[in-house]
C-alpha cells in the first residue's frame, strides 16, 4: 500500500465538505448539489483519489470531447454519436479541447461530474493523456476515437493513420515527386499527425528518397493562414501533402498567393475527406475515413460498455483513397 495515496479524508478537506458527502458522491447514493459534486470530483481526480462510479449514479447523457469542432471531421463523428444517442434517449454534452491537453484535463473533468452514462473522446495523445487516466480512475465507460494506442481499459474506434498516409504519398512518389514537404499539426497536440508523418517517410524510404523535416503548425491558428515561403524556398518541394484536408485548403491557399500553380507547380494532398475539398478546384486528393460512422460505432461501443454486454474493444475502419485534380508529375 502506498503510504502517500490520498484518503477520503484528503479530498474532504480539499472540497471543503464532510467525508459522507465525498462518500454520496463516489457511490451515487444520497443528494448532492452539483456545486458540491464538481467540487468533490475535482479534488479527487486533483490528488489521484480513485473514485469507482456507480451506475446508478449515471445520468442519460453521452459526454463528447474533440479537439475542435470546427474541423468537419470531428463535427461528422459527433453527427454519427447524436444519432445513436437520439435512438437510446439520450441526450451529448460536448466540450472542446482546442488541441491542448491542459485545456483537455480541464474538459474531461467537467464532463465527468456531469455523471454521463459513458465519454467518447478524441485526446491529444494516449500515452501521456491525463484525462484518460482520469477516466479510467472513475471507471467510466469510456471509448475513444481517432486516437491509436489507447489503454487496454477503454474502447477504440481508429483507422491506421500510417498506413494511410503511406498510400497517399505512395501516389505522389508513383508520379515521380521525391522532395515531398509534410505539413502537419504539432505533434504534441495530435497523435495522429506523428502517426501520419512516420506513414509519409515510410513510403519515401521505399523508393529510397529522404524524408523532409515535417512542418508542424497550430492546428487553429492554421485553419487561417499558413506562410509556406520559408519552407517552400529552403526545400524547394515538388508537392506538399497535409496531414489533414482543412490544412491542404489553406496550403493551396497559401500556394497561390505566392504565384504558384496547383498541381502545375506543385501538388498537394490532404487526409480525411470531407465533402469542401472534393468541391473546391482543383480537387482535393485525399484519404477518406468514415467519420460519421467511426462516431456511431463509438456510441453504440460505449452504450454496450456501459450495459455490461461488451467488454472495451479496439475497432479499425477501413479508409479509401480519393484521387483527385490537385496532383501530377513533378515539374
Amino acid at each position: 500500500m502506498n503510504p502517500n495515496a490520498a484518503t477520503i479524508r484528503d479530498v474532504a478537506a480539499k472540497a471543503g465538505c464532510s467525508i459522507a458527502t465525498v462518500s454520496r458522491v463516489a457511490t451515487g447514493s444520497g443528494p448532492v448539489s452539483d456545486e458540491m459534486r464538481r467540487r468533490v470530483v475535482e479534488s479527487a481526480l486533483a490528488l489521484g483519489f480513485r473514485m469507482d462510479r456507480h451506475k446508478a449514479d449515471a445520468r442519460p447523457v453521452i459526454g463528447v470531447l474533440l479537439p475542435s469542432l470546427a474541423n468537419p471531421v470531428f463535427a461528422a463523428a459527433l453527427s454519427g454519436i447524436e444519432q445513436c444517442a437520439r435512438a437510446q434517449n439520450l441526450s451529448t454534452i460536448v466540450a472542446q479541447s482546442n488541441y491542448e491537453p491542459d485545456h483537455e484535463e480541464r474538459a474531461v473533468a467537467a464532463l465527468i461530474v456531469e455523471r454521463p452514462r459513458g465519454l467518447i473522446l478524441t485526446v491529444c495523445d494516449p500515452a501521456s493523456s491525463v484525462a484518460l487516466a482520469n477516466v479510467i480512475a472513475c471507471a467510466i465507460p469510456a471509448v475513444t476515437i481517432y486516437n491509436a494506442d489507447t489503454p487496454e481499459a477503454l474502447g477504440a474506434v481508429l483507422v491506421d493513420n500510417r498506413k494511410a498516409m503511406a498510400t497517399i504519398t505512395e501516389a505522389l512518389t508513383a508520379l515521380g515527386h521525391r522532395r515531398i514537404l509534410f505539413v502537419g499539426g504539432s505533434f504534441a497536440s495530435s497523435d495522429r499527425s506523428v502517426a501520419r508523418y512516420s506513414g509519409y517517410a515510410d513510403a519515401l524510404r521505399a523508393v529510397g528518397a529522404e524524408p523532409l523535416p515535417p512542418l508542424e503548425v497550430n492546428f487553429i491558428d492554421a485553419a487561417s493562414d499558413i506562410d509556406l515561403s520559408v519552407a517552400i524556398q529552403r526545400f524547394r518541394p515538388t508537392a506538399i501533402t497535409a496531414s489533414n484536408d482543412l490544412l491542404a485548403v489553406t496550403v493551396m491557399a497559401s500556394l497561390r498567393r505566392m504565384g504558384l500553380r496547383v498541381p502545375h507547380d506543385i501538388s498537394v494532398t490532404g487526409f480525411d475527406g470531407i465533402e469542401i475539398a472534393r468541391l473546391m478546384s482543383p480537387k482535393l486528393a485525399t484519404i477518406s475515413q468514415p467519420s460519421r460512422t467511426m462516431g456511431l460505432l463509438a456510441a453504440t461501443m460505449v452504450l454496450d460498455i456501459a450495459a455490461g454486454r461488451r467488454r472495451p474493444m479496439h475497432l479499425t475502419a477501413e479508409v479509401t483513397f480519393l484521387n483527385g485534380e490537385s496532383v501530377a508529375p513533378p515539374p
